[in-house]
């Protein structure tokens, strides 16, 4: 069905759309905010996506209108803004409800995921490009947590949203690549996968929704 990935899109945003009213959270209040910070982070990654898009991986075309922009489709651009956008009502949740509490030992954590930039270039250069470049992507909003100040890493809520991350990246993208509406070509990863899931699909879906949190405090000056 050439509609299926749209629908995907719009089945993401149901449960955030449909409690963004909700009293305590008021998530409604905070769409501008969100939207902007869904379509700033969305820039480094679609440009990554646009440069790799029929090397590393392409798209099914039983499952797409058929309606590009810059190569990629239409559906895939949307998917850029549903999924930080959906990830950061997530986080507002945690972030307004649960009392914030430092994990001591995080920026030890830090420093080592750092060192992950010149073992990500080491592994770019072996011809494993989608490997190497998640590792550097890492590594580089770590750093960028760390010079803007946001300290995401040493917050317990931020931690909880990580695991909500990784279970949502399970449910969906094993949808996605199970179906399969984007495919990939293994040698350019390490062909391990979770399910159907390339392993580097955590590391990028991660890395994105990081980037996301990490402008969406700064546009709201927390």
């Amino acid at each position: 069905m050439r509609i299926e990935y749209l629908l995907f899109n719009f089945i993401i945003l149901i449960g955030p759309v449909m409690l963004s009213f909700d009293r305590r959270v008021r998530y409604v209040t905070k769409w501008p905010h969100a939207l902007l910070a869904s379509v700033t982070s969305l820039v480094p990654f679609i440009i990554w996506d646009i440069t790799v898009n029929g090397r590393h991986w392409w798209f099914n075309e039983k499952y797409i209108l058929g309606l590009r922009l810059m190569g990629l489709p239409l559906e895939e651009w949307f998917f850029f803004i549903t999924v930080p956008f959906a990830c950061l009502f997530v986080w507002e949740i945690f972030y307004l409800l649960q009392p914030r509490r430092t994990v001591y030992g995080a920026e030890k954590i830090a420093i080592i995921l750092l060192l992950l930039a010149p073992i990500g270039i080491g592994v770019f250069a072996t011809g494993k490009e989608y490997t190497g470049l998640v590792l550097i992507a890492l590594a580089a909003v770590v750093f960028l947590d760390h010079v803007l100040k946001t300290r995401l890493l040493t917050d317990n809520r931020f931690l909880i949203l990580t695991g909500v991350v990784v279970g949502l990246t399970v449910i969906f993208n094993t949808y996605l690549t199970a179906r399969p509406i984007v495919l990939y070509n293994p040698i350019y990863q390490l062909n391990l996968r979770v399910i159907t899931i390339p392993v580097e699909d955590f590391f990028y879906g991660f890395s994105h929704i990081f980037l996301g949190v990490i402008i969406y405090h700064k546009i709201r000056g927390n």
